[in-house]
């Protein structure tokens, strides 16, 4: 029987209603039915696996991998294996751009999707026409779609068929790649446990375990050695950990692996080629804050990553922290530190109203240290070779080691481990062999796509933290973009804010309708230059997060440092 009083064989009853007289009973309970074959196919996906509620996402992506979409039968099954509301599964598939949802009546998605980069760097190298030409040439059996930055900027444009990653793709190689199946990540030769450890690796988070090595020795090197958050906003790493350790326990740990900046590459390059360096470093850094668990989140851009960490983690000896590999599902705002917590839980990306803090109220409300994978790939280097090491590098006055992402217009594009404080001549001309053959350097991004656009003329500004924000720019994870004379400045501004309009998670509205409205007057040939202005003002004042107050940078950049495109304007003169 219901709880409304109707025989569950379907049969009806009839009763009576005070004024109403005789009324019919709906003859099945009200809300979606979950389909019983979609209930024992989620049964048996899910299988022994835990159906805790912050396991949402992962267990979306088992469906998704297993199906090559998800439907509407699965993702109600899924909610009523998991105790929680079918809305509340809805909407958290239908937040994240890699779960394909279908709804009921929808034709399914076809079994192979091709993504083509259209951020920045690979717009640059032509991937608007490759988007256009591979969806002429690959036929109705094969989705081709756009997709944001991958994080394969020194190879453009680059183009994935399922989750094998093409470098400086073309036609030829895409139709290869489809033809042959070849749609499965390949992982590189990388520093395994073994020969990790053959060279002195995993000595000194020993001697943290065993007490040879003070917890306060740490704090003072990290302190001394000024070493910063190196994911973007600068924050002193010694600072932080600190402020973790003085928040009453239990404590967890959260590494912010979400880098989808575009232009940047530097996470990827270090996970894909040194691990355990990264995972020495966040083990130490989990005994320092004396973390239960690590939540390590890694942006699903990154197969190749990910593999490696989830054979290399099986490496590792019991004792410490238990390190849980998250996965994300394409969403660019998770890589704020908020929203990378929410998506942690198995909840859509929204950024949090801040205070209380993560240090303070984090994952499952428990005092949270959250730190970027770069950063604690130093960890261990400047432990054993000391502050004095790291503050030996630098350039132009500025301190430590940087890892610039360098794409665009130049010879050797890459990861280039150099001094902090370089300026982008020096960065050019000592790091990257100088421009490419047949261009002129005529402008660069800083920062990525939020942290402004400046001109060649402005090439002697050190590029470090503190030093171009008063440009109304940033280094943030440095993620260095070269444009050339053959370039269009105004469409790099207009490529970012397409961008940051997509990626939005919609929460607030000076995000989510200034970004369309700024994109909007951008297409237009003549720029509304006043009223972009009050606009950028109020997406900087009102937006909940970093993404909407960082959105109007490049414009606002473009506005005032390149006068030549605007001669009317009165910023321009400044």
């Amino acid at each position: 029987m219901s709880d409304h009083g109707t025989p569950r064989d379907g049969t009806v009853r009839r009763f009576e209603h005070p004024g109403r007289g005789m009324i019919r009973a709906r003859p099945i309970p009200k809300g979606r039915q979950v389909d019983p074959h979609a209930k024992m196919e989620i049964e048996a996906l899910l299988g022994d696996a835990s159906r805790q509620r912050d396991l949402l996402i992962e267990h979306l992506h088992l469906v998704q991998d297993t199906y090559g979409q998800i439907s509407a039968a699965h993702l109600a099954a899924l909610a009523d294996e998991m105790g929680l509301a079918f809305a509340e599964v809805f909407e958290t598939a239908t937040f994240y751009a890699h779960f394909d949802v279908i709804k009921e009546g929808e034709a399914n998605v076809p079994a192979l999707t091709v993504r083509v980069c259209d951020s920045l760097t690979c717009a640059m190298f032509g991937a608007e026409k490759l988007l256009a030409e591979l969806q002429q040439v690959l036929g109705e059996d094969v989705r081709v779609v756009r997709a944001p930055c991958v994080g394969l900027c020194d190879h453009a444009p680059a183009v994935e068929v399922g989750h094998n990653f093409l470098h400086k793709a073309d036609v030829d190689k895409v139709k290869a790649a489809v033809m042959h199946q070849d749609t499965h990540p390949h992982v590189p030769d990388y520093v395994d446990y073994d020969a990790y450890r053959a060279a002195g690796g995993y000595k000194t988070l020993e001697r943290l375990r065993s007490g040879d090595l003070d917890v306060e020795d740490i704090l003072k090197v990290l302190d001394d050695g000024g070493l910063r958050g190196l994911g973007g906003a600068g924050f002193p790493t010694g600072r932080k950990w600190r402020s973790v350790r003085g928040e009453p326990g239990p404590r967890l740990m959260a590494v912010n692996g979400d880098e989808g900046e575009p232009g940047t590459i530097k996470d990827q390059f270090y996970l894909n080629t040194d691990p355990h360096r990264f995972l020495e470093g966040t083990l130490i850094g989990a005994h320092v804050v004396e973390a239960t668990d690590v939540y390590i989140y890694i942006r699903d851009e990154y197969p190749i990553s990910r593999a490696i960490l989830a054979a290399e983690i099986e490496k590792l000896p019991a004792g410490g922290p238990t390190l849980h590999l998250r996965r994300g599902a394409g969403a660019y705002i998770c890589g704020e530190e908020s929203s990378l917590i929410e998506s942690i839980e198995g909840k859509r990306g929204l950024p949090r109203h801040k205070p209380p803090f993560p240090f303070q109220v984090g994952i499952f409300g428990r005092p949270t240290l959250i730190n970027n994978v770069e950063t604690l790939y130093w960890i261990r280097d400047l432990i054993e070779k000391g502050a004095d090491w790291w503050k030996s590098h630098g350039a132009n006055g500025r301190v430590g080691l940087r890892s610039y992402s360098v794409s665009g217009r130049v010879k050797e594009p890459g990861v280039k481990l150099a001094p902090a404080g370089l300026t982008i001549q020096e960065l050019i001309d000592n790091h990257c062999g100088g421009m490419s053959d047949g261009h002129s350097f005529a402008a660069y991004l800083p920062g990525g796509a939020s942290g402004g656009i400046l001109p060649a003329a402005m090439n002697d500004i050190p590029l470090d933290f503190g030093t171009l924000e008063k440009y109304g720019c940033f280094i943030g994870s440095a993620a260095v973009i070269v444009l050339s004379d053959k370039d269009d400045i105004r469409g790099a501004a207009l490529n970012l804010m397409r961008f940051f309009e997509d990626e939005s998670c919609g929460q607030c509205t000076p995000c989510r309708v200034g970004t369309q409205k700024a994109r909007m007057l951008m297409e237009n040939s003549i720029w509304d230059t006043e009223l972009l202005g009050e606009l950028s003002q109020c997406m900087r004042d009102a937006s909940i997060c970093g993404l909407g107050q960082a959105a109007s940078n490049p414009l606002t950049s473009v506005i005032k440092f390149f006068p030549e495109l605007f001669p009317d304007h009165p910023m321009a003169a400044e």
